[in-house]
């Protein structure tokens, strides 16, 4: 209300002609400008009030978050797709089980996909990652790999996993089951190898695939893919670097142990919060906190794939520590998976030089986890020089994003609908290519995206202008990343050797010690599943109040202006910590390369 004082409501009881005539000269200020600024104390009680209801609002996203953990667990961890499905194949009944399924996608939205679908364009099976999460990252909404490859007329199928993994399940095993999700794949459309598209940990599934003994035709997809994960640049990538201060792979083998014998996919989302404390600790829940208004749906969403956590078996998990991370055998062509049936073959050996189809690495300069040192390292490691590419006759395609996150990758609207849409826009162009190195450049941008309520019909979706590309040769010999191969090695030599000890001496006494009461409280003791489960009601009965407050929250909700000196003062001091957490971060990381400097020496 605004407030006059007494002089203003005084009337004037006598003035001069001059006074009098000054006065009505007098300008009248509109109506807004005579309000009155508010007072320090009013704009201290409508922070006060912004920030209680944006208090009980984020504490209600909370609860819901760990309401939805909990029914996400009971209904079993169904894959988190934005698209009705069918099931074709259940591994799990295989021969050779392994705990994975292939899904065809039959619908997005209320369009059922044989409105997309062309017989002339090559099927897409995508390979989601198994590194602690669930299935889903590819297309837990419409715009995303699953929703672009729809939208271009692709069939598309979807590689799951289940929470439980085979008892004794193997790498190999894994790689026999996507093999024959292939060629199941390839059988229902006339022979026409599928177009593999592998994320993260499924993009070096989909290699391993691609290189064994029996080889693999149709292109792959490598989507932040890490192939030499001993690359990477000091000051970015610490993550590499865990195994030499942890003593390698033996501390892995040591959790699936206690476990009876899988390992909780929690530890290593863990590790993937820890890589970033500005963003886990404090910026990822203030923006909630900040703009819970706007941010709740998003926020849920993601953390219904985030806060979903699988288990992966001793056998599987061990293989891939050892080969692929602390051993980095793929790029030397030193994994072997099993024995195989074919002649003149002792056992699979993993070769990446035996792949023939097109490969497409797709990386980002802004990705922590993956940076393009690590998706494209192996290119020079295999072939010395362009010349010994072009002789092998293969076609290697990379694609850059400047600055979008590992996640990004997978998730981002933006990157579906610019990056994967000119990679499956371009597919068949890439065997027209000579055999060489290439760089492909986005010359033109989608200028509209789909939305995440209705689809598209492929009618309207073939009136959107082709994304204009090109393709730049490149040289092998300019993909140089240095990264001390020596203190590597050591890393792994010193691996081996606690392996051996653990394995033999220490092993079989954690083995008989686990039992399956040790395993429920591990799981359900574990700080990535009570940091979100503790806000949920069924679990915390004092949370019960919050779904009331909200309510009131929501209906009586005062936003508080930009303006107010009160608000900037709290976003200054979220600067203020999550500046203070990245400084930490930056200390952290570089004491780590100081000391696995110091104990395995440098380049």
């Amino acid at each position: 209300m605004t407030t006059v004082s007494k002089r203003q409501r005084t009337p004037i009881k006598s003035a001069s002609k001059k006074t009098k005539a000054s006065i009505t000269a007098m300008p009248v200020a509109p109506p807004s400008e005579m309000t009155e600024a508010p007072s320090a104390w009013t704009e201290a009680f409508n922070y006060y009030v912004d920030m209680v209801q944006r208090s009980v609002l984020f504490l209600d996203v909370l609860r819901e978050r760990g309401d939805n953990m909990l029914a996400h667990e009971r209904a079993g961890q169904p894959p988190l797709l934005d698209f009705d499905h069918e099931m074709i194949l259940d591994a799990r009944t295989f021969e050779r089980p392994a705990n994975y399924a292939l899904l065809r996608i039959t619908r997005c939205g209320p369009t059922h996909a044989s409105n997309f679908e062309r017989q002339d364009l090559r099927p897409v099976m995508v390979v989601d990652p198994r590194a602690g999460h669930g299935p889903g990252i590819g297309g837990f909404k419409h715009d995303s790999e699953v929703g672009v490859a729809l939208h271009q007329g692709h069939p598309t199928y979807f590689a799951i996993f289940y929470p439980e993994p085979c008892p004794g399940q193997t790498l190999a095993d894994v790689i026999h089951v996507l093999r024959a999700f292939a060629e199941e794949v390839a059988r229902r459309h006339d022979g026409f190898a599928p177009i593999l598209y592998g994320n993260c940990q499924g993009g070096w599934a989909v290699a391993l695939l691609a290189a064994d003994c029996e080889g693999l035709d149709g292109p792959a997809v490598l989507n932040g893919s890490p192939l030499s994960y001993w690359a990477g640049a000091e000051d970015v990538n610490p993550m590499r670097l865990a195994a030499g201060l942890l003593g390698g792979a033996w501390l892995t083998h040591l959790m699936a142990d206690l476990n009876g014998g899988r390992l909780d996919g929690a530890w290593l989302v863990e590790n993937f919060e820890k890589l970033n404390p500005a963003n886990t600790l404090w910026q990822k829940n203030y923006n909630l906190f900040a703009n819970v208004d706007t941010e709740r749906e998003r926020f849920l969403e993601f953390e219904r794939w985030w806060s979903s956590y699988y288990f992966l078996s001793r056998e599987e998990i061990l293989a891939t520590v050892e080969n692929l991370f602390i051993g980095n055998r793929l790029e030397q062509g030193q994994v072997r998976l099993d024995i195989c049936d074919m002649e003149d073959h002792a056992a699979c050996v993993i070769d990446l030089k035996q792949i023939r189809n097109p490969i497409v690495v797709f990386a980002s300069s802004g990705d922590n986890i993956t940076p393009p040192h690590q998706a494209l390292a192996w290119v020079p490691a295999i072939y010395p020089d362009t010349a010994a590419l072009k002789a092998a006759g293969q076609r290697i395609i990379y694609l850059l994003n400047t600055h979008v996150g590992h996640l990004g990758i997978f998730v981002s609207a933006t990157v579906a609908q610019h990056e994967h849409r000119a990679i499956l826009e371009n597919i068949e162009a890439y065997k027209d290519l000579a055999p060489g190195l290439y760089e492909m450049k986005i010359d033109t941008f989608a200028d509209e995206t789909v939305s995440d309520d209705t689809a598209r019909p492929h009618s309207h979706k073939a009136a959107l202008a082709k994304l204009s590309v090109h393709f730049e040769e490149r040289r092998v010999e300019d993909l140089h990343f240095e990264y001390p191969r020596q203190a590597f090695e050591k890393v792994d030599a010193l691996s081996q050797w606690n392996e051996s000890i653990y394995r033999t001496w220490i092993s079989p006494w954690i083995k008989a010690s686990a039992n399956p009461a040790s395993s429920f409280l591990q799981k359900w003791g574990h700080p990535m599943r009570m940091q979100r489960y503790l806000f949920s009601p069924q679990i915390t009965p004092a949370m019960a109040w919050v779904p009331f407050a909200a309510a009131w929250a929501k209906q009586a909700r005062q936003p508080v202006s930009t303006d107010n000196p009160w608000h900037a003062s709290e976003q200054a001091a979220s600067k203020a910590i999550a500046d203070a957490l990245e400084q930490w971060r930056v200390q952290r990381d570089a004491a780590q390369e100081q000391l696995f400097t110091q104990l395995y020496g440098g380049t």
